[in-house]
């Protein structure tokens, strides 16, 4: 029986063929003028979600062409999570890899990661991130300029400990759904934030109660069930934004999104295309995009 942690580092050398890989299911077409290239720039980000599920089925196609010494096949899980799975018999745990796109002309890693670290007690899961941009910065295919794998539950575990700061804020476990059917399941967590900062004395009072290591995050029953019943007596609302990746504080995470913004495309790096990009009614902004469009 092949050991699943042995295929994911396997699989994280497959993706290497992916670097400068273009994505050419769907191409934006050149911009005939500077003021069509700013509507194409507000957009673009918009194709991210697109391009993450196109590059599902070519991770799927690039790992299925690999040689895993055991009977099975990744397929997608759509929808479910991970993305896609090896799907075998022979294999004790299901190895599996959540993709997750980023264009990093727009403000910040917009995918979010709300799965409990519960669901990754074997480390069976890795996510990979995907950083694209039109190869032509504002128009043509979708070049993969660089990626990042590691493993889920990293992910999940920088989360909790990023965003959990009992009274202020709270990451709450799925409820237990484990008698529903799969589809009905929930392995989602969620943030609440204190509503009324007039509040925060008395709820740190409470806090304080549970002793050395109350603030640290638990999603033990004991640990959850202490929480509830502080969300229970203060006012807390739910954080729409909870889980953006870009604001987890995953070091390895935080390497590449540096390492992306240093890479050089069209005379400039990728940082500095993105801040010109941002002001684009800026007379810098105007510029480059007519450069652009002359190259």
């Amino acid at each position: 029986m092949i050991e699943y942690r042995q295929m994911l580092d396997d699989a994280r050398v497959c993706f290497d063929s992916l670097m400068g890989y273009c994505i050419d299911t769907v191409q934006i077409t050149p911009p005939k003028s500077v003021s069509s290239a700013k509507s194409v720039v507000a957009v673009a980000s918009k194709l991210s979600h697109f391009y993450a599920s196109s590059m599902e089925q070519r991770a799927m196609e690039e790992l299925n062409r690999h040689e895993w010494g055991t009977e099975g096949k990744w397929v997608r899980q759509d929808p479910g999570f991970p993305d896609i799975v090896f799907d075998s018999e022979e294999t004790g745990i299901k190895p599996g890899i959540e993709i997750k796109a980023w264009y990093p002309l727009s403000t910040e890693i917009t995918a979010r990661f709300k799965e409990s670290q519960t669901l990754f007690s074997a480390s069976n899961v890795d996510v990979l991130v995907i950083a694209w941009v039109p190869d032509h910065i504002v128009w043509g295919k979708a070049e993969i300029i660089d990626l990042f794998v590691c493993s889920a539950r990293s992910v999940a575990e920088a989360r909790d400990a990023h965003y959990h700061n009992p009274p202020d804020y709270l990451v709450f476990e799925p409820e237990n759904t484990e008698s529903r059917t799969k589809n009905l399941m929930q392995t989602n967590t969620n943030g609440y934030k204190l509503q009324d900062r007039k509040e925060t004395a008395e709820a740190g009072k409470v806090v304080d109660s549970w002793g050395d290591g109350g603030k640290e995050y638990s999603p033990s029953p004991e640990y959850q069930s202490k929480l509830k019943a502080l969300r229970g007596a203060f006012g807390y609302r739910l954080d729409t934004n909870y889980a953006k990746m870009d604001r987890i504080q995953h070091e390895g995470l935080e390497e590449f999104k540096k390492r992306v913004m240093d890479k050089s495309r069209a005379g400039k790096t990728i940082g500095e295309w993105s801040t010109i990009l941002k002001s684009l009614h800026s007379e810098v902004a105007e510029t480059e995009l007519a450069r652009l469009l002359d190259m």
